[in-house]
């Protein structure tokens, strides 16, 4: 397998292995409500983010062409409050058993995975069926409880991202739990922790002062010679240690979905202060990039980045954070 290096659309596949329709949110149970004043509070201790005006976008060399990075601007956003983390295995768990709702993935009985966290048999014998992406490989019954199909299960990494969400079911979890989808824009300002103009939540570089890469993103060989400890990470991970505002892993580890839609040649970056709702968009926004992003052909792990897949869609590199 090899990978040319120019940018592809994007790191993560779009749509699932089947088709379907979207569905409503349930309605949370008492005990769901409950559950999820717990969750709500712990959640968001130490992540306020206060009113204020910040530079967004990116106009650089690096600025994936297409993506409608810049042109930069001034947002001025109201004080909101962010997860600190992605929402983790054990807190999605929580919203299912108080729901009992079931995933986009579950529904179509199948998600993608990407093809080394699969047996080399099972990974052989797969259809290659994601143009340009050949590394994504349909799994039957792979959802967020089985990450890699059947054979893997979450019981012990409860503290990982839950991953094979879509943005319906993203969408889902805020009805339950009081909380929403963070605005493009509300995502950057987090994402930066306070500081301006820099490419990472950090600074500059990847890497810190002894080449020891600061977030986690693909390292190696992209796709078929990856360094050690190259799989998701918990979500309060050491590697994506929090930026100036509370914030881990905002660069790498997962994808983010955001509120806002995405609709064909939209190059505003979620640059106003409210994210667009264009129901009928066929994409959302995605932020942040993951564990399988690599430079030789997708480097939107930087915080002016921006993704976008269709609502449907999930992945075993697709999750979420919150927001209220």
């Amino acid at each position: 397998m090899s990978v040319a290096t120019d940018h592809v659309a994007c790191c993560a596949p779009t749509g699932t292995p089947g088709a379907h329709a979207p569905r409503a949110a349930p309605p949370a149970s008492d005990e769901g409500r409950d559950a999820a004043a717990a969750l709500d509070r712990r959640r968001f201790s130490g992540c306020s983010i206060p009113a204020g005006t910040f530079t967004m976008g990116n106009d650089g060399p690096d600025a994936v062409p297409g993506d409608g990075e810049g042109p930069l601007r001034s947002v001025t956003l109201a004080a909101f409050e962010i997860g600190a983390t992605t929402v983790s295995n054990a807190e999605f768990a929580a919203f299912v058993r108080a729901t009992r709702y079931i995933t986009d993935a579950e529904r179509v009985g199948s998600s993608f995975v990407f093809y080394l966290q699969l047996p080399e048999t099972q990974r052989m014998a797969a259809p290659q069926v994601v143009a340009g992406l050949p590394w994504w490989v349909p799994v039957e019954h792979a959802s967020w409880q089985r990450p890699e199909g059947p054979g893997s299960h979450v019981r012990d990494r409860p503290g990982h991202p839950v991953v094979h969400v879509s943005w319906h079911d993203a969408q889902a979890y805020c009805a339950w739990s009081g909380t929403r989808l963070p605005t493009e824009a509300e995502w950057e300002r987090a994402a930066r922790g306070g500081l301006e103009g820099r490419r990472f939540a950090w600074g500059d570089e990847l890497v810190d002062a002894a080449g020891v890469p600061r977030a986690n993103v693909f390292r190696g060989r992209f796709p078929n010679a990856p360094a050690a400890g190259w799989r998701p990470e918990p979500v309060d991970a050491r590697t994506g240690a929090p930026n100036g505002f509370g914030l881990y892993n905002v660069c790498g580890n997962v994808w983010e979905w955001c509120a806002d839609a995405v609709t064909a040649g939209d190059d505003r970056g979620g640059g106003s202060t409210e994210p667009a709702r264009e129901r009928s968009a066929s994409r959302r926004a995605m932020r942040g990039g993951s564990f399988l992003c690599h430079d030789s052909y997708c480097n939107r792990y930087r915080v002016a980045a921006r993704g976008s897949n269709t609502p449907e869609s999930a992945a075993g590199n697709i999750g979420f954070r919150v927001a209220r």
